[in-house]
């Protein structure tokens, strides 16, 4: 069997959404046998035209026609929506145009669904806001299948299609690094904890929040911090006597090798409202870490609770320690595990059948 997957690009660029659009064909070909056909919907993508078999062709131009003329006429499709991946603005009205007028049966993944916290009027989003909204609409109505990786995104595409899906199955998404299918107990691991992620992101740990990462390695004896992403910039030598290894941009499997010997992962974003999409969180939890979070909800958000699934480094917070931490691990892995890159690839194979 065969099927198409559109993704706004794909290596070598790197972004999240190809890696993932990648790692899920490795897992239905594996599975399922089920070969896919990548098209990318950027015209200036300059990868090849095959990656690890799978034949890759981008769309010439992003007009309806365009997006057509490379479609085969006869495969499922499955779509991954992220609005701005696809249009400088977030209204690819040529991609949501192009699969209206083709008859392959549709699955979207709506990674995003429009921007609905649209601020103030002199912003692009808050006078774009409704043109999103009305592509995310069509492409509800337009689907076979929608999925989504938020309970709250569900909400938002069964009320955009007027409730024509009776259900919108919920997938975080899943770690992009790898998922081990075993790993030794914390106990057993080195004493070093991950900060993995955007450059960004990183460096608003350092500066922003060094005491709470402080206070972490000191509850968990942390020995070793392992910095991985492209260089902050910032004068990285220790932190309270804790060393700081700059570990740069790694291949998958060896981040994979340095979270299955470390202990935790600490992460300031996203919030807890947005961690079923984060692939930072998603890796913490596969490879068994403590995941860490700066900010914690009051409320439990896609399954996940403060305390329960994270840990929280606050200064009015008590220290983390190893036993707390233990089970805090072991819930985030089981939460995990309900929607893995298997779980996912065998719901999408059956709903292809």
């Amino acid at each position: 069997m065969r099927l198409v997957q559109i993704v706004p690009t794909l290596p070598p660029e790197i972004d999240g959404l190809g890696d993932y659009a990648l790692n899920l064909a490795r897992q239905l070909r594996r599975d399922w046998e089920i070969e896919t056909h990548f098209i990318v919907g950027n015209p200036n993508w300059v990868g090849e035209g095959e990656i690890e078999g799978f034949s890759c062709h981008c769309v010439v131009r992003r007009s309806p026609q365009g997006l057509l003329s490379q479609l085969p006429g006869d495969l499922p499709i499955f779509l991954h929506y992220s609005s701005y991946g696809y249009a400088k603005r977030g209204c690819p009205s040529w991609l949501v145009a192009g699969l209206e007028r083709c008859e392959q049966p549709l699955i979207v993944m709506f990674h995003e669904v429009y921007t609905y916290d649209v601020g103030s009027p002199w912003t692009s989003s808050f006078w774009l806001s409704p043109w999103q909204k009305n592509l995310a609409k069509r492409l509800a109505h337009r689907s076979d299948r929608a999925l989504t990786s938020k309970q709250s995104y569900a909400k938002l595409i069964q009320d955009l299609s007027g409730h024509r899906h009776k259900t919108i199955p919920v997938y975080p998404v899943f770690s992009n690094i790898g998922e081990p299918s075993s790993l030794l107990p914390l106990e057993a691991r080195e004493r070093h904890l991950i900060l993995f992620g955007h450059r960004n992101t990183r460096s608003r740990v350092y500066q922003n929040y060094r005491p709470h990462l402080a206070q972490t390695c000191e509850g968990l004896d942390i020995e070793r911090i392992y910095d991985i992403g492209v260089p902050t910039g910032l004068q990285l030598d220790s932190l309270n006597g804790t060393e700081i290894l700059e570990m740069g941009v790694l291949p998958a499997e060896k981040i994979s090798e340095l979270m299955s010997r470390a202990i935790a992962g600490f992460l300031c974003f996203p919030p807890p409202e947005y961690l079923a999409k984060s692939g930072i969180f998603a890796a913490y939890c596969a490879h068994g870490l403590i995941p860490i979070l700066t900010t914690g909800s009051p409320v439990p958000i896609d399954g996940l609770e403060t305390g329960k699934h994270y840990g929280l480094a606050d200064d009015k917070m008590e220290k983390l320690s190893l036993d707390v931490g233990r089970a805090i691990a072991k819930r985030a892995r089981s939460w995990y595990q309900n929607h893995s890159l298997s779980v996912q690839a065998n719901a999408i194979a059956e709903y292809l059948k």
